[in-house]
């Protein structure tokens, strides 16, 4: 985990120069979170924090729980992550275990805290893994039923087109990462479907 060194001491130093708060919704996880640079202006009705770093695997976002999470003081998670893993080479059940021991990590540590989970979007660089995609996004979501307080929020269907692929224009060029229009779509799921708000 080491090569994710510098930007979590980058986090730290964020979270240790803000000023107390006991409402904050943290956005946690990989790229697609960290390059999600307009979350105050999408979601004004909620007191937002971005603790996303890039590359992170659902493994890394666990790893650094105590020191990212735990710091922040949540009043909930919003967490994105296990694009990376899978991009990897990971197998969905291995995947559904980081989440699990994620999830075990909250439920221990934050007892209370609630977690909205967005599932894995298929992009165009990652299509030839859409069935592993889709296998551990519902290994997930039958994890988060059991729990009242933790909620699975589709947002893979909402980029894809009719034709079940993924839509370009909701892409950067490197078919990987959110466009603009990308996040907005991201933004109106989550408004319409997510408890937080």
């Amino acid at each position: 985990m080491f090569w994710y060194e510098a930007e979590i001491q980058q986090i730290e130093r964020k979270l240790s120069s803000l000023p107390p708060a006991s409402d904050r919704v943290i956005f946690y996880g990989s790229s697609s979170i960290r390059l999600w640079t307009t979350l105050a202006q999408d979601f004004p009705q909620i007191n937002t924090l971005n603790l996303g770093f890039g590359g992170s695997t659902l493994a890394a976002c666990g790893w650094f729980f105590e020191r990212v999470i735990i710091p922040a003081k949540p009043k909930s998670v919003v967490f994105y992550a296990g694009d990376n893993d899978l991009g990897d080479g990971r197998h969905p059940e291995e995947v559904y275990l980081f989440f699990c021991a994620f999830a075990d990590k909250l439920r221990t540590l934050l007892p209370g805290v609630p977690l909205t989970f967005l599932s894995i979007k298929i992009s165009p660089s990652r299509w030839g893994i859409s069935e592993r995609i889709r296998l551990t996004n519902k290994l997930i979501f039958s994890e988060l039923e059991k729990y009242a307080d933790y909620q699975y929020i589709d947002m893979t269907a909402p980029l894809l087109g009719s034709d079940g692929r993924p839509r370009n224009e909701l892409f950067e060029s490197d078919g990987l990462h959110l466009s603009p229009a990308g996040y907005r779509v991201w933004q109106q799921t989550l408004l319409k479907n997510a408890r937080i708000f």
